[in-house]
């Protein structure tokens, strides 16, 4: 699975949220930076062409749906940056988070609760 740029992992949020669009609908959800109707276009295109779009023809217009599901690019998404960014350690991952104060003691114990009821199973 290819990398995204910060451009398409964005079209490919749109598209997850909507299920299926063309590119005017797809145009519309972009609040910032909208890009022109033909730079859509191309790059809605560039995703199909590494394989995370398809479409439905209807004469000329094209609706595009997402082919890889967001859940699968997330876990591709987070294995590397925790690779790449963390030792492959989510021990540092969540010490970061702590240190940045982005994570309180009360989520902390929910995910230890979360741990510890699947070492129950």
């Amino acid at each position: 699975m290819q990398k995204l740029t910060n451009k398409e992992e964005e079209i490919m949020q749109i598209l997850w949220k909507l299920k299926k669009a063309f590119v005017k609908e797809v145009l519309a959800e972009i609040t910032e930076d909208q890009p022109h109707y033909n730079t859509l276009s191309t790059i809605i295109r560039n995703l199909e062409e590494k394989g995370f779009v398809g479409h439905n023809a209807f004469g000329n217009t094209h609706q595009y749906f997402p082919i890889v599901q967001m859940e699968d690019y997330r876990k591709r998404f987070m294995n590397t940056a925790i690779e790449n960014y963390f030792d492959s350690s989510y021990k540092n991952l969540v010490s970061f988070f702590a240190e940045e104060e982005k994570i309180s003691a009360d989520e902390l114990r929910e995910i230890l609760a979360i741990i510890e009821k699947k070492d129950d199973r």
